[in-house]
């Protein structure tokens, strides 16, 4: 035999052991991991395990600051809820008691100050940003300058960074590799089923993308907790959920079944959805029929009523939120008469922050942020179905199951529009705090204008019946 032939030989052998370990690794660590979990509950060991070194790492910093800064006082506090008591106790007219029926320049003073304050710090914007975190969780995105603090801090640091990066990623990679080509071939395979054999390529469907969504969803090292599951939609109709990033389809996906609905993609996305499209129906719309409101609602009515069909999950946000509160749904979804399944979704950011800035990062930057991230922990909250009330129009009942998501994933409930991401505010908008600045003025200002009359009025009742006293004791005296 030839060198030639040898050398190719040994290249071939070289490549097949490649893949192989690139294949079997991930396949043996996954199964090995899912049956530790059951068994033991590594994931729960791990999350465990990182709130300890997470709260020692703030220990160590508020030590550190305190000696720098002896006069300093840390108070812990929940950001959230200081943001929402600010809010609601800042005024936006104050109210005197002097009497004043005319407009007077300083009525304006309030509602500069209002303005100034939500400059600095509104309740809008900042939902399109990265969540702040009120602790470090040794992830240099999150905060600056931490890990060189102390020399076992910064020895904390190393060791996590060699872990993300050349323990867990690699391998990580691999695993979306694997689970990009399950997903692939198995909806594939569905696929090939015929129509005739419809009740059994359903079925097959729902392992095969729960299978390939929870290989998806250890690509970020998911712990995900469900709760209320006898609320989980099973039959035809509408689920909608509050919107934080693209995992939120794999984070769901992974116990449940759906259609999606949603813009064609090229790339890693347009893979995605050719594959998902084979086995089961989903709505992929061109970007020219999404401007057609009509077609959108047509096509969105026929699958939701379908008993055959898969309930179809939408995010009726339109844009990602950073998982701190719950914006305006658009009412499209709401205008089908079909039972909506509500679900909250609420994540936690000290282990890795899900929320995908599509402003700033694309979406290969996204997945790598996710994969280097020590895990993604998640609560999903399935709500009892809802229907729409007799009378009620579709903004009513999008605003009542908002406040629902809301409440149950303990997020904010803000009726501003998530368009406000990459558009400015609507005159309508404007237009309404206007009148409502008008109405507080002009309502003072008549409490302030009866208020007077009242008081002229009293005093008037005061006089006279002093007068009537007086007369009538100097009666008395001639008397006498």
């Amino acid at each position: 035999m030839s060198p030639l032939r040898l050398s190719s030989i040994k290249m071939q052998l070289l490549i097949s052991a490649f893949l192989t370990c690139l294949f079997a690794i991930p396949t043996i660590t996954l199964f090995t991991l899912g049956l530790l979990h059951k068994i033991f509950g590594v994931r729960e060991k791990y999350k465990e395990f990182l709130l300890f070194i997470f709260e020692k790492g703030r220990q160590k910093i508020e030590k550190s600051q305190q000696r720098q800064y002896p006069d300093l006082v840390i108070e812990e506090s929940d950001g959230e809820e200081d943001d929402e008591e600010h809010y609601q106790k800042r005024p936006i007219y104050k109210e005197t008691d002097e009497p004043n029926p005319d407009f007077d320049w300083t009525d304006s003073f309030d509602m500069i100050t209002s303005g100034i304050q939500s400059i600095v710090q509104d309740q809008v914007t900042h939902r399109f940003e990265a969540e702040e975190l009120h602790s470090w969780n040794l992830l240099t995105r999150t905060n600056q300058g931490y890990e060189f603090i102390s020399i076992r801090l910064t020895l904390i640091w190393i060791l996590g960074f060699y872990i993300r990066y050349f323990i867990l990623l690699p391998l990580r990679v691999a695993i979306l590799v694997l689970a990009t080509l399950t997903l692939t071939l198995s909806t594939g395979l569905v696929g090939l089923i015929p129509p005739r054999m419809n009740k059994i390529k359903k079925v097959l469907n729902g392992w095969a993308c729960k299978f390939s969504f929870r290989l998806l969803s250890r690509v970020f090292s998911a712990i995900i907790t469900y709760h209320d599951e006898e609320y989980k939609p099973n039959g035809n109709g509408i689920c909608v959920a509050n919107h934080t990033s693209p995992i939120d389809v794999v984070i769901l996906s992974c116990n449940a079944t759906f259609s999606l609905i949603g813009q064609s993609h090229g790339g890693f996305l347009g893979v995605l959805q050719r594959a998902l499209a084979r086995a089961s129906p989903h709505i992929w719309f061109d970007r020219s029929e999404l401007k057609d409101r009509a077609v959108v609602a047509r096509r969105l009515k026929e699958h939701a009523h379908d008993p055959t069909k898969p309930p179809i999950l939408i995010f009726p946000e339109g844009t990602c939120i950073n998982n701190s509160a719950v914006m305006q749904f658009k009412k499209g979804s709401f205008e089908v008469d079909s039972v909506i399944y509500p679900v909250a979704i609420k994540y936690d950011p000290r282990f890795g922050d899900a929320f995908w800035n599509s402003s700033k990062h694309g979406m290969l930057h996204y997945i790598y942020r996710m994969m280097t991230s020590w895990a993604i922990v998640c609560d999903v909250w399935y709500l009892p179905p809802m229907y729409r009330m007799e009378g009620e129009c579709a903004v009513a009942f999008a605003k009542r199951v908002k406040a629902e998501i809301a409440y149950k994933g303990g997020l904010v409930d803000l009726d501003w529009d998530g368009g406000l991401k990459r558009a400015p505010v609507k005159q309508e908008w404007k237009q309404l705090q206007q009148k409502e600045y008008s109405r507080k003025i002009i309502n003072n200002n008549q409490s302030d204008s009866e208020a007077h009359d009242d008081d002229n009025s009293n005093n008037g009742n005061s006089s006279r019946r002093s007068s009537n006293g007086s007369s009538t004791a100097a009666v008395g005296e001639k008397e006498e």
